[in-house]
């Protein structure tokens, strides 16, 4: 879209879609709310602690206080249109925050002067950082907060890679923040409840910090602005429009993240944050040349996220990037699926709204396009099939719970719903375990497999049980055997005859099952030698521990046979059973999986986070700085399989919701003692 100059700051055209992001409870469902009731989207201001916003309207979102998915609202503000986002604060839904800031114009980080909430705002400054997103930082809450605001611009810096721009410093009285003064504009304004700020006088003694905080912000810009440089220099006043085109300026081009303060749920200081996004946030054309997509072209969307509805069918939420879209309109995705729109919508929390279009800049819901995924670009199909996009790394699961019905023809019916609500989510992953028999549901912590289980439940009426997973035991041996397995049976007519001796002994850990021969004088004729192996084989699969046998080795050597009665099954039943006896007779182990594990955690909480692996019988290999992550460490470490369940679930609350892992199969180890006698027992307990 053009840019045109208005009150001396360039401003975009066209619709524009804003993400608020931040850390879990800093205020963003309530900066989502007031921005909604300021614009006049909604009569008033709803509230999260009355259960009565836009927003969090899910059922699961309304049981559990907290944002599960984006809240999406449309609102027209002095003639521009915006779609704000609200992403969940909580890290196990930062999924959904980084399929928003994918194609958003700009974001508002919402954030509180709180050291403890530091790292999780580090996370969420850090992925806008990494997609490349302008944005505002909305210092929240600050009728409650206490102290200096720069030690708290300082503390919050600390978290941003990207220098912070104070644009606004409070008005006091006796201790309590009842305004603000706009450095840009240096005006003084006092808040109003639910209400836009008033204008009031300069208030005495307040004009020597506005004047020092002021030449602070312009320092800062002259950074980027030699005219502006000199102008300082020389004592030289610049003119306000150039202040504001540099404010814009350096916003879009990711070189300052301008702060502005307020307290969301009275309303305070949103006025002035809308107009700001509504002078200095780019557009739809910026993103489009972050993103590399070329001006012209055919309509083209991304659709960042995928709804489910009980009545509606599937609903695509997809930022238009260029031309427009039509209701019926013929349309192909990334992945060659072409589809026919069936509505477009705006949304307001869960209200749609139809219209007959949607141009370019509008955030809007393309009804019934079932074969295209979120992630996937899709423009007219008289124009092809549109390049992919970027994906976006996938983000792996942390935690898990194994999931069974009660009756196995709901098995269908579970995978149909698990579907759906993984095109909506694509952070779960459902597998199917042939090794281990089970149905596993992996995901992103405890509170995100509730979330997804309740989905099931409410939406397709599929209740499933829930246990921990599985751990991938094996067994092996310890010394070398060598055994006859004889196979013998007579029933009138040709009988079965098989007869093997074998060695069988122990191989390196990892090397796996071999097979060999040393058979002299055809005493087991080579037409039966892939059959011992086959019987061999079938003896691994269960062992005298109960479980799957590994890196063993068995030879024959010796053996008879009948001209008549032998045959390839008997020769295999006879191989299963010798090896049967002869892994009993070896002295078997168990085996239990190792896994190589990456911690990543504050330094402050790493001595927290070396007790966590210690209690979980696990072996600290080495600690240091995490790189490009200033106030993290990484600690790598090798815990069992058994004991990595909810590890994530403890890490989280040592690290206040900030810490996470990467795991991996390692290696096997013996596992001996109590704790192994109590896998066995558990096993026979089971089987039987």
């Amino acid at each position: 879209m053009s840019e045109t100059r208005t009150s001396g700051a360039a401003r975009a055209e066209g619709a524009r879609m804003i993400a608020l992001v931040g850390p879990f409870q800093s205020g963003k469902t309530s900066l989502f709310e007031c921005l909604l009731a300021r614009c006049g989207a909604v009569q008033r201001q709803g509230f999260v602690r009355d259960g009565a916003t836009v927003g969090d309207a899910s059922p699961e979102a309304r049981a559990h206080a907290m944002s599960v998915e984006c809240n999406i609202g449309r609102a027209d503000y002095l003639g521009d249109r915006y779609t704000f986002v609200d992403c969940p604060g909580s890290v196990e839904f930062a999924d959904e925050q980084r399929r928003a800031l994918a194609v958003a114009d700009a974001a508002i980080v919402v954030a509180e002067s709180d050291p403890r909430k530091l790292p999780a705002l580090q996370l969420v400054l850090r992925a806008v950082e990494e997609a490349r997103v302008p944005h505002f930082l909305f210092l929240n809450k600050i009728d409650a907060a206490a102290g200096n605001l720069r030690e708290s611009l300082a503390l919050l810096q600390t978290a941003s890679r990207t220098p912070l721009l104070l644009r606004q410093i409070p008005l006091w009285n006796n201790g309590i923040a009842v305004g603000f003064i706009d450095l840009a504009l240096e005006r003084a304004y006092v808040y109003r409840e639910h209400a836009p700020s008033q204008v009031v006088a300069m208030p005495d003694g307040e004009t020597v910090l506005e004047k020092e905080a002021r030449y602070s912000m312009l320092e800062r810009l002259a950074d980027y602005d030699n005219a502006l440089m000199e102008e300082l220099l020389s004592d030289i006043e610049p003119p306000r429009d150039q202040i504001f085109d540099d404010l814009a300026k350096e916003l879009r081009f990711g070189h300052v993240a301008p702060v502005f303060i307020g307290a969301a749920e009275r309303g305070a200081g949103v006025t002035r944050l809308l107009k700001a996004l509504r002078h200095e946030a780019p557009g739809v054309a910026a993103t489009r040349a972050r993103l590399g997509i070329a001006d012209a072209g055919p309509a083209l969307a991304h659709v960042f996220r995928s709804i489910h509805t009980p009545h509606g069918g599937k609903l695509s939420l997809a930022r238009v990037l260029r031309g427009a879209f039509s209701d019926g309109q013929q349309v192909i995705g990334s992945s060659g699926a072409e589809e026919k729109i069936s509505g477009v919508s705006s949304l307001l929390g869960a209200m749609t709204m139809r219209q007959p279009k949607a141009d370019a800049g509008e955030t809007v819901a393309f009804g019934r396009l079932d074969g295209i995924a979120a992630g996937e670009a899709v423009q007219d199909a008289r124009a092809g099939a549109p390049q992919a996009p970027a994906p976006l790394a996938p983000t792996r699961p942390v935690y898990g719970l194994a999931l069974s019905v009660g009756d196995r023809k709901d098995e269908m019916r579970l995978a149909a719903a698990l579907a759906k609500l993984i095109d909506e989510d694509p952070s779960l992953v459902f597998v199917q375990d042939q090794a281990l028999g089970e149905m596993k549901l992996l995901g992103q912590g405890e509170m995100h497999i509730r979330v997804a289980l309740e989905r099931l439940a409410t939406r397709y009426g599929v209740t499933v049980a829930t246990h921990a997973p599985a751990v991938g035991y094996k067994e092996t041996i310890r010394h070398a055997v060598s055994v006859r397995g004889r196979h013998k049976k007579q029933s009138g007519g040709h009988g079965q005859f098989g007869d093997v001796v074998l060695e069988v002994s122990p191989r390196r850990r990892g090397e796996g099952f071999a097979f060999a021969e040393r058979v002299h004088g055809g005493t087991v004729p080579k037409q039966y030698f892939s059959s011992v192996e086959a019987g061999c084989r079938d003896a691994l699969a269960r062992g005298p521990l109960g479980f799957p046998v590994v890196d063993v080795e068995a030879v024959l050597v010796d053996g008879s046979y009948h001209s008549v009665d032998s045959s390839d099954m008997a020769f295999r039943t006879a191989a299963r059973l010798g090896m049967i006896e002869a892994l009993g007779r070896a002295e078997p182990v168990l085996l239990e999986p190792m896994l190589a594990v990456a911690i990543f955690a504050p330094s402050e909480a790493v001595s927290r986070a070396t007790g966590i692996v210690s209690a979980r019988r696990g072996q600290i290999l080495g600690f240091g700085p995490r790189p490009e992550w200033d106030g993290w460490d990484a600690l790598d470490a090798l815990i069992p399989e058994a004991e990595i369940g909810d590890l994530i679930v403890e890490l989280r609350s040592a690290t206040s919701g900030a810490g996470f892992f990467e795991a991996r199969f390692d290696h096997l180890t013996e596992m001996v003692g109590r704790p192994a006698h109590e896998v066995v027992a558990a096993r026979s307990a089971a089987s039987h």
